[in-house]
């Protein structure tokens, strides 16, 4: 008797099954926008639509919604309709845990219970460490430019036809989507994301930041960095969160070494650069990660993430006090913002709150 065939993993991304769980996914906690009640008032119907798009490979990426943030620096982002915010969470759920498991212990960005906070306690530890030791440790700090839109598309592919070379349905979405044909997302070398009008963006680099396959694949190009840089140059202190990295070692000359053999193969191998952040310095003067100065036995927010988050205390309270907002929603953000605080020397910081964010009523 022949056994029935797996389904391939295109297969298993438009299952019914999938898909309504996606459809959740990607309406949690937006159940009240239009757009997402507009798609549920016709649930059926546009889930199968979806389904027969990818069935018959006529899955076309819908138009993106541009909009600018300062998270810290200006940054464009692409925001895609809910139905092809559906699509993204299908093919999420069927992949990020294999791709996952894949990856280092010590890569920390939009990984499930990792995160800013545990990438800053790492290095923090490893700081602690290094520093009772008798002589100095010092640090390489390494920041790609621009990663996000200057991703190289073949790069990107050929990295994913080595995970899945079997599996031409889920190669030919993926494509679909890194290729998008109407939107480039690429920026020449050099330039920032407000200086360089729509008509000259790049269509052959980039990946749209917003895209929840955006974050999946930044890792999963990121990732042959580092096992490149555990397994070839066997660093041992080696933390990154997303495009930030940091390595630790008692000698400058071997961080310098590993400085120019990271960058060629940044250039040769992933089509990337670092940029003019990249530093030598000695670990007890302290490093500058996700928002923090991180030193041996402590951490400070640095003077950008004080001044980003005393803006957006004054901001919500604002709104708070002009009843634009309910309790819930402030005391989300504040605690969030405490949490933050919890993990660093910010004494300065809570003495301003104490005397500038008042909430009335």
């Amino acid at each position: 008797m022949e056994e029935s065939k797996a389904p391939s993993l295109l297969e298993r991304i438009y299952s019914w099954d999938n898909l309504m769980e996606a459809y959740h996914e990607a309406g949690r906690s937006k159940w009240y926008r239009g757009d997402v009640t507009s798609f549920a008032a016709n649930l059926e119907e546009n889930l199968i639509s979806i389904q027969n798009d990818l069935i018959w490979r006529t899955y076309k990426v819908g138009r993106y919604r541009e909009f600018y943030v300062q998270e810290p620096k200006k940054r464009l982002v692409m925001a895609l309709g809910f139905r092809d915010r559906v699509v993204q969470w299908a093919i999420y759920r069927q992949i990020n845990d294999e791709l996952d498991n894949c990856m280092i212990f010590h890569s920390y960005g939009c990984r499930v219970g990792k995160g800013t906070t545990r990438s800053a306690d790492k290095l923090q530890d490893w700081c602690t460490l290094v520093g009772r030791k008798q002589r100095p440790w010092y640090y390489l700090k390494l920041d790609i430019s621009k990663f996000f839109y200057r991703v190289d598309h073949t790069v990107l592919l050929g990295i994913m036809e080595k995970k899945y070379p079997d599996e031409d349905g889920f190669l030919w979405l993926m494509r679909e989507i890194v290729n998008c044909d109407h939107t480039p997302f690429g920026l020449p070398p050099g330039k920032s994301a407000d200086e360089v009008p729509p008509p000259e963006r790049l269509f052959e680099v980039g990946m749209p930041i917003g895209n929840l396959t955006s974050q999946l694949l930044a890792n999963v190009c990121l990732n042959e960095l580092d096992q490149y840089i555990k397994h070839e140059l066997r660093a041992h202190y080696y933390v990154r969160y997303m495009d930030d990295m940091v390595l630790l070692h008692p000698d400058p000359k071997v961080l310098n070494e590993w400085r120019v053999l990271i960058e060629d193969y940044l250039n040769n191998v992933l089509r990337l650069e670092l940029n003019s952040k990249t530093v030598i310095g000695l670990v007890k003067n302290g490093i500058t990660f996700v928002g923090c100065r991180i030193y041996p036995g402590y951490r400070k927010m640095t003077a950008k993430s004080c001044k980003k988050m005393k803006k957006r205390m004054q901001y919500i309270a604002k709104q708070y006090n002009a009843g634009q907002i309910d309790f819930d929603a402030v005391n989300a953000t504040m605690q969030s913002y405490f949490g933050l605080m919890g993990h660093c020397a910010t004494r300065g910081l809570q003495k301003w709150i104490e005397q500038n964010i008042i909430f009335k009523g």
